[in-house]
This record gives C-alpha cells, structure tokens and sequence, in this order.
C-alpha cells in the first residue's frame, strides 16, 4: 500500500520581529487557516508538531482528532531559544553564520541542520506501510527537512527550501522509498475561445 502523507506548514502570526520561539497565531492568522480547511485533502490520521503554532492551526482548521507527534517538533534552538534574530546576531553573529552554513554546527547548544534531518527522515521511514493517508501540521524547518530527506539532498540544501505558512509539501511512499509530490494545475482554458 503507497503511504500519502501531505505536510502543512503552520499558520504564522503577524510578526515584525522574528523570533526562535514558540508563537500564539493572532486572529489574521486563524481566519486565513480557517479558510483553507476545505482544501486539504481527506486523511485517515492527523498529526500535529506539539508547539503552540501547531495545535492552534490544527485547531483552526476543525480537526477534533490530531496525534501530537514529538519527531515533528521544531528545531531545538538551545540558548538562542526566545530570542530574536537580531538579538542573536549582535550577540552571536559568528556562531549565526556557522548555524547557516555549516549543517552540522550547532552553537547555540541545541540540534543542527543535520541532526533535524537524521529526526524528520527517521520518523517518516518509521510510518507503517498500511498507514494510508496522513496530513501533519508541522513547522516550517520540519518541512524543509522532510523535503531534503525525501530527495536524498545534502543537508546543506536545507536553506533553499522555502516553506511559506499554510502551504503543503506532499510525499508518497512505500518500503521506506519516498517521493516528492507535486500539485497539479487546471487545465482548463482561461477565457477567449479555448
């Protein structure tokens, strides 16, 4: 049986400041999840990454029934944790720049790059094969790390994966064999005579 797993990026608060910290979604951020309930496809399980951000989303969006899953959890930010880019800059702009390019620094204490990777691919090749369709809310470095994994990419590759909020990655598998997704358009024709 091919495994279908669709992984939803978390709705993101209005947010001037970015921050490595958990985030309570405003009311902007909860009518725009509300508003894409009815586009995902159907699942017979649901997950959730255990952050705030998570449960809020999957709340939005109506699901009463949602496994909160520890592998899905955001990257752990150590030291950095509750802090704002800026505020890490100023205070460690090297060990910033080794966090970004180097996917096995982690100088704030807490999991790099690869170690996210090593956890995301783990917990995708632990699905049992009869697991069917499953959606998962999930932070964005969950998703970029999904995303590397699948295909097989270095984990350098994890920067050049962008995850906007409320966007979904879809992956099917089958023997621990994933593969990438992609949607598909309409093809019908626009206007004029077609």
């Amino acid at each position: 049986m091919t495994v279908r797993l669709t992984l939803l990026c978390a709705a993101a608060p209005v947010e001037r400041d970015v921050r490595f910290a958990d985030a309570t979604l405003d009311d902007r951020a909860l009518r725009e999840t509300r508003a894409i309930a009815g586009t995902l496809p159907t699942a017979d399980t649901r997950y959730s990454a255990p952050s705030q951000r998570c449960t809020q989303t999957a709340k939005a969006l109506g699901w009463d029934a949602v496994t909160l899953e520890p592998a899905l959890r955001d990257v752990d930010m150590g030291s950095w944790r509750d802090r704002s880019l800026g505020e890490v800059a100023a205070s460690d702009g090297a060990g910033l720049a080794a966090w970004m390019s180097d996917p096995d620094a982690a100088p704030h204490g807490g999991e790099s790059v690869t170690e996210l990777c090593h956890r995301v691919s783990a917990w995708l090749d632990a699905l049992p094969e009869d697991a069917g369709r499953l959606l998962a809310v999930v932070e964005q470095a969950v998703a970029r790390a999904a995303v590397v994994g699948v295909l097989g990419a270095p984990p350098q590759s994890f920067w050049r994966v962008d995850v906007p909020p409320l966007s979904t990655v879809q992956f099917t598998g089958r023997g621990n064999r994933w593969n990438l997704r992609m949607g598909t358009v309409s093809t019908a024709p626009v206007g004029g005579d077609g």
